[in-house]
Protein backbone atom coordinates (compact mmCIF):
# COMPACT_ATOMS: atom_id res chain seq x y z
CA UNK A 1 0.00 0.00 0.00
CA UNK A 2 1.49 3.43 -0.83
CA UNK A 3 2.60 5.29 2.19
CA UNK A 4 -0.49 7.54 2.48
CA UNK A 5 -3.37 4.73 3.45
CA UNK A 6 -7.01 6.91 1.65
CA UNK A 7 -9.56 6.24 3.59
CA UNK A 8 -13.80 7.07 2.11
CA UNK A 9 -15.89 8.01 4.77
CA UNK A 10 -19.34 7.42 2.78
CA UNK A 11 -23.05 8.67 4.93
CA UNK A 12 -26.24 9.59 4.59
CA UNK A 13 -27.60 12.57 6.78
CA UNK A 14 -30.92 14.21 7.14
CA UNK A 15 -30.67 16.57 9.64
CA UNK A 16 -26.59 16.70 10.46
CA UNK A 17 -26.22 14.08 13.41
CA UNK A 18 -24.69 11.51 11.23
CA UNK A 19 -22.48 13.94 9.12
CA UNK A 20 -21.72 15.43 12.28
CA UNK A 21 -19.78 12.08 13.02
CA UNK A 22 -18.68 11.31 9.62
CA UNK A 23 -16.51 14.44 9.44
CA UNK A 24 -15.25 13.47 12.90
CA UNK A 25 -14.22 10.09 11.47
CA UNK A 26 -12.56 11.94 8.31
CA UNK A 27 -10.95 14.39 10.98
CA UNK A 28 -9.21 11.06 12.78
CA UNK A 29 -8.30 9.34 9.87
CA UNK A 30 -6.51 12.43 8.40
CA UNK A 31 -4.52 13.20 11.77
CA UNK A 32 -3.56 9.91 11.67
CA UNK A 33 -1.68 10.07 8.18
CA UNK A 34 -4.27 9.03 5.76
CA UNK A 35 -5.60 10.86 2.58
CA UNK A 36 -9.68 10.80 3.19
CA UNK A 37 -12.87 11.18 0.82
CA UNK A 38 -15.94 12.48 2.61
CA UNK A 39 -18.64 11.77 0.02
CA UNK A 40 -22.86 11.67 0.75
CA UNK A 41 -25.08 9.61 -1.19
CA UNK A 42 -27.98 11.43 -3.10
CA UNK A 43 -30.84 12.27 -1.19
CA UNK A 44 -34.25 9.95 -2.10
CA UNK A 45 -36.69 11.66 -0.52
CA UNK A 46 -39.39 13.93 -2.00
CA UNK A 47 -39.66 17.48 -1.15
CA UNK A 48 -43.17 17.01 0.53
CA UNK A 49 -41.36 15.23 2.71
CA UNK A 50 -37.96 17.01 2.82
CA UNK A 51 -40.12 20.37 3.52
CA UNK A 52 -42.09 19.08 6.27
CA UNK A 53 -39.02 19.03 8.40
CA UNK A 54 -36.85 22.19 8.34
CA UNK A 55 -34.16 20.91 9.59
CA UNK A 56 -34.21 18.05 7.03
CA UNK A 57 -33.63 20.84 4.19
CA UNK A 58 -31.17 23.01 6.12
CA UNK A 59 -29.00 20.16 6.48
CA UNK A 60 -29.99 19.63 2.62
CA UNK A 61 -29.14 23.27 1.11
CA UNK A 62 -26.24 23.20 3.70
CA UNK A 63 -24.43 20.48 2.85
CA UNK A 64 -24.71 21.01 -1.02
CA UNK A 65 -21.24 21.32 -1.56
CA UNK A 66 -20.11 17.47 -0.17
CA UNK A 67 -19.54 15.79 -3.34
CA UNK A 68 -22.02 13.04 -4.39
CA UNK A 69 -20.54 9.35 -3.38
CA UNK A 70 -19.45 7.12 -6.44
CA UNK A 71 -18.35 3.13 -7.04
CA UNK A 72 -14.58 4.91 -7.72
CA UNK A 73 -14.45 6.33 -4.49
CA UNK A 74 -14.48 2.65 -2.97
CA UNK A 75 -11.85 1.71 -5.70
CA UNK A 76 -9.52 4.23 -4.24
CA UNK A 77 -10.19 3.61 -1.24
CA UNK A 78 -7.79 1.19 1.28
CA UNK A 79 -10.44 1.77 4.18
CA UNK A 80 -14.08 2.03 3.94
CA UNK A 81 -16.62 4.37 6.70
CA UNK A 82 -19.91 3.92 6.28
CA UNK A 83 -22.82 6.21 8.12
CA UNK A 84 -26.74 5.59 8.33
CA UNK A 85 -29.53 6.77 10.54
CA UNK A 86 -31.31 4.29 11.95
CA UNK A 87 -34.46 3.69 9.66
CA UNK A 88 -36.86 0.86 11.98
CA UNK A 89 -33.57 -0.33 13.21
CA UNK A 90 -32.10 -0.43 9.20
CA UNK A 91 -30.13 1.14 6.92
CA UNK A 92 -31.28 4.26 5.06
CA UNK A 93 -32.54 3.50 1.98
CA UNK A 94 -30.62 6.62 0.32
CA UNK A 95 -27.47 4.11 1.80
CA UNK A 96 -28.84 1.35 0.91
CA UNK A 97 -29.28 1.84 -2.18
CA UNK A 98 -25.84 2.98 -3.27
CA UNK A 99 -24.14 -0.57 -1.70
CA UNK A 100 -26.92 -1.89 -4.06
CA UNK A 101 -24.86 -0.62 -6.90
CA UNK A 102 -21.78 -2.29 -5.89
CA UNK A 103 -22.40 -5.84 -7.67
CA UNK A 104 -19.47 -5.21 -10.46
CA UNK A 105 -17.05 -4.16 -7.93
CA UNK A 106 -18.30 -7.53 -5.32
CA UNK A 107 -17.88 -9.76 -8.37
CA UNK A 108 -13.85 -8.35 -9.83
CA UNK A 109 -13.12 -9.08 -6.37
CA UNK A 110 -12.37 -5.31 -5.64
CA UNK A 111 -13.77 -4.59 -1.99
CA UNK A 112 -12.15 -8.08 -0.75
CA UNK A 113 -9.82 -7.51 2.68
CA UNK A 114 -10.70 -3.56 2.94
CA UNK A 115 -11.32 -2.59 6.31
CA UNK A 116 -14.85 -1.33 6.74
CA UNK A 117 -16.51 -0.49 9.92
CA UNK A 118 -20.10 1.41 9.86
CA UNK A 119 -21.54 4.62 12.45
CA UNK A 120 -24.64 5.13 13.11
CA UNK A 121 -27.84 7.39 14.68
CA UNK A 122 -30.88 7.22 16.28
CA UNK A 123 -33.45 9.68 18.62
CA UNK A 124 -33.53 7.09 21.48
CA UNK A 125 -30.80 4.64 22.93
CA UNK A 126 -33.00 1.68 22.00
CA UNK A 127 -33.86 2.99 18.41
CA UNK A 128 -32.25 0.14 16.66
CA UNK A 129 -28.65 1.21 16.43
CA UNK A 130 -27.12 -2.01 16.88
CA UNK A 131 -29.78 -3.49 14.49
CA UNK A 132 -28.58 -1.13 12.03
CA UNK A 133 -24.68 -1.60 12.09
CA UNK A 134 -25.20 -5.15 11.49
CA UNK A 135 -27.52 -4.60 9.27
CA UNK A 136 -24.87 -2.80 7.35
CA UNK A 137 -21.99 -5.61 7.76
CA UNK A 138 -24.18 -7.74 5.84
CA UNK A 139 -23.03 -6.08 2.43
CA UNK A 140 -19.44 -6.07 3.59
CA UNK A 141 -19.48 -10.19 4.66
CA UNK A 142 -20.38 -10.46 1.14
CA UNK A 143 -18.22 -8.44 -0.22
CA UNK A 144 -15.15 -10.24 1.37
CA UNK A 145 -14.68 -6.94 3.88
CA UNK A 146 -12.57 -6.61 7.08
CA UNK A 147 -15.32 -5.46 9.77
CA UNK A 148 -13.50 -3.06 12.06
CA UNK A 149 -16.06 -2.59 14.96
CA UNK A 150 -14.71 -0.49 17.59
CA UNK A 151 -15.26 -2.61 20.36
CA UNK A 152 -13.73 -1.81 23.49
CA UNK A 153 -10.40 -0.51 22.54
CA UNK A 154 -10.82 3.05 24.51
CA UNK A 155 -12.95 1.47 27.11
CA UNK A 156 -13.13 4.80 29.10
CA UNK A 157 -14.17 6.68 25.48
CA UNK A 158 -16.43 4.30 24.06
CA UNK A 159 -18.26 3.95 27.75
CA UNK A 160 -18.79 7.60 27.85
CA UNK A 161 -19.75 7.76 24.13
CA UNK A 162 -22.96 5.31 24.96
CA UNK A 163 -20.98 1.90 25.25
CA UNK A 164 -21.97 0.61 21.62
CA UNK A 165 -19.11 -2.29 20.48
CA UNK A 166 -20.45 -2.65 16.89
CA UNK A 167 -19.95 0.58 15.72
CA UNK A 168 -19.88 4.39 16.25
CA UNK A 169 -23.25 5.94 17.36
CA UNK A 170 -25.14 8.89 18.59
CA UNK A 171 -28.19 9.23 21.17
CA UNK A 172 -29.91 12.53 19.46
CA UNK A 173 -32.47 12.55 22.27
CA UNK A 174 -29.19 13.27 24.36
CA UNK A 175 -27.26 16.41 22.14
CA UNK A 176 -27.97 18.74 24.47
CA UNK A 177 -25.39 17.54 26.55
CA UNK A 178 -22.36 18.75 25.39
CA UNK A 179 -19.96 16.28 27.58
CA UNK A 180 -21.62 13.20 25.56
CA UNK A 181 -21.45 15.02 22.22
CA UNK A 182 -18.12 15.74 22.95
CA UNK A 183 -16.99 11.93 23.48
CA UNK A 184 -19.03 10.33 20.46
CA UNK A 185 -17.07 13.06 18.11
CA UNK A 186 -14.18 12.05 20.30
CA UNK A 187 -14.71 8.03 19.67
CA UNK A 188 -15.32 8.82 16.24
CA UNK A 189 -12.07 10.51 15.85
CA UNK A 190 -10.33 8.11 17.67
CA UNK A 191 -11.97 4.63 15.46
CA UNK A 192 -11.04 7.02 11.83
CA UNK A 193 -7.38 6.96 13.24
CA UNK A 194 -7.76 3.08 14.11
CA UNK A 195 -9.34 2.34 10.39
CA UNK A 196 -6.22 3.84 9.00
CA UNK A 197 -3.91 1.62 11.31
CA UNK A 198 -5.90 -1.32 10.40
CA UNK A 199 -5.43 -0.82 6.68
CA UNK A 200 -1.95 -0.30 6.56
CA UNK A 201 -1.99 -4.00 8.73
CA UNK A 202 -3.73 -5.16 6.05
CA UNK A 203 -1.47 -3.77 3.35
CA UNK A 204 0.35 -6.88 2.55
CA UNK A 205 -2.77 -9.23 2.23
CA UNK A 206 -4.11 -6.89 -0.46
CA UNK A 207 -1.03 -6.60 -2.15
CA UNK A 208 -0.59 -10.70 -2.55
Amino acid sequence: MRDQPRIAVIYYSATGHVHRLAEAFGQGATDAGAEVRLRRVPELAGDAAIDANPAWRAHLEGTADVEVAGLDDLVWADGLAFGTPTRFGNVSSQLKQFLDTTSGLWLAGELANKPATGFTASMDPHGGQESTLLALYHTMFHWGSVIVPPGWVDYEIAHAAGGNPYGISQVEAESADPGYVKAVLEAARRHGHRLVDVARALAPLRAA
